[in-house]
């Protein structure tokens, strides 16, 4: 067993195998941005979280954290049930006497699909509410990201639909999908995110948008 090869140290203990396993998945088909260093991204956030705020089930937002896109085609609507069904195989699989509620996991990662439609009172309350809010944001915190990066993650989502999807079609959904984000009263769902990120994540969609015009 070894500690997590990623930045900050998570609640569990992996084998080799499901490490091995699971970056292989990443890597297949190649990516320009759902890769595992999106994963490598998203533990930072995780780890800022665990340092605030905190988690209620740590080991199940981190979980939920590594395989949220585990299976991953441009342009298919089944990514997210896929990666859920992965991450609850792959714990019975490599974890099976951790106490891990892999229904948990899977069912975080199931949310992410709907991504620009939740509201901050879809999950009201504390504890393990506070945990999806928390996560979701996780996902969505490149919005708020620096300048330089959101734009590579902006150039790497076109990248990722290229042949994929007609060029304008993606334009105007891609479009349309950040201007209803910044349309929105709030675009990330817990306190926590909403401080740190919200003024940036502006500042990026209005630039992109501008740009896509």
């Amino acid at each position: 067993m070894i500690s997590a090869p990623v930045p900050g140290a998570g609640p569990l203990q992996l084998p080799d195998g499901q490490w091995a396993a699971l970056r292989a998945a990443y890597a297949d088909p190649p990516r320009a941005y759902h890769h595992f260093g999106h994963v490598e991204q998203l533990l930072r956030h995780y780890a800022e979280v665990d340092a605030g705020p905190g988690w209620s089930q740590p080991a199940e937002a981190w979980l939920a954290v590594l395989y949220h896109d585990a299976v991953y085609r441009a342009g298919r609507r089944d990514n997210e049930a896929r990666s859920a069904r992965l991450a609850q195989a792959e714990i019975a699989r490599w974890l099976p006497g951790a106490g891990v509620n892999a229904r948990r996991v899977a069912e975080l990662i199931a949310l992410t699909a709907r991504h620009g439609l939740h509201l901050p009172e879809d999950f009201p309350g504390s504890g393990v509410a506070a945990d999806t809010r928390h996560f979701l944001d996780c996902d969505m915190a490149i919005l708020g990201a620096a300048t330089e990066a959101f734009d590579a993650y902006h150039r790497a989502i076109a990248d990722e639909y290229r042949g994929q999807v007609p060029a304008w079609l993606f334009r105007r959904k891609r479009r349309r999908f950040l201007e209803e984000l910044l349309a929105r009263e709030r675009i990330f769902l817990s306190d926590f995110f909403h401080a740190r990120y919200d003024a940036q994540a502006r500042r990026n969609l209005q630039r992109a948008i501008g740009e896509m015009r």
